[in-house]
């Protein structure tokens, strides 16, 4: 396994139709299971690009991940090592670590299997809807790329951890 997944760098047509119906309704806060906005920065324009995702949190850490490969958020994220995430209308600066096959292994076996595995039909939609199997770690580790968010604010504390007082 190399260290950046092998990738499609293409989603699904009904997920680029779909986007901009789910980006609007992200966007005015309205919860849609796991799924937020992403926001960074174009690695040539510079210019802000805003892409609906699936936000996986457990244990107070938060990860996204790309079922599709190396598309254009992938590559902007990977570049700039920073973002914006937008959750229920409530908008959160991260700094993004991509994670290594290893980690991306530990990431389907130990935090996206459970998960899926607790919701009624989650590993079968995972499986159909973004055409991974989570059932084999090492496989989708391997063509998908995965991204930990930690809270800028929060000197590198994973999301949602308490946040030192600033002293005034």
């Amino acid at each position: 396994m190399t260290d950046r997944p092998a990738f499609t760098a293409r989603a699904p047509g009904y997920v680029s139709a779909f986007n901009p119906v789910t980006k609007r309704l992200l966007a005015a806060g309205l919860p849609l299971g796991p799924n937020g906005l992403v926001t960074v920065r174009g690695r040539k324009t510079g210019e802000a690009r805003t892409t609906p995702v699936a936000i996986i949190e457990r244990g107070g850490r938060r990860w996204i991940w790309s079922p599709w490969g190396d598309v254009h958020w992938v590559r902007n994220l990977r570049a700039a090592g920073r973002a914006t995430i937008t959750v229920r209308g409530r908008a959160t600066e991260v700094q993004a670590t991509e994670l290594d096959p290893k980690e991306r292994v530990g990431f389907f076996r130990d935090v996206l299997r459970p998960l899926a595995g607790s919701i009624r039909g989650g590993v079968w939609f995972i499986r159909i809807a973004d055409r991974v199997d989570v059932d084999a770690p090492e496989e989708a580790a391997g063509r998908t790329a995965v991204f930990e968010l930690r809270d800028e604010a929060g000197a590198g504390a994973p999301l949602g951890a308490a946040r030192p007082r600033e002293s005034t």
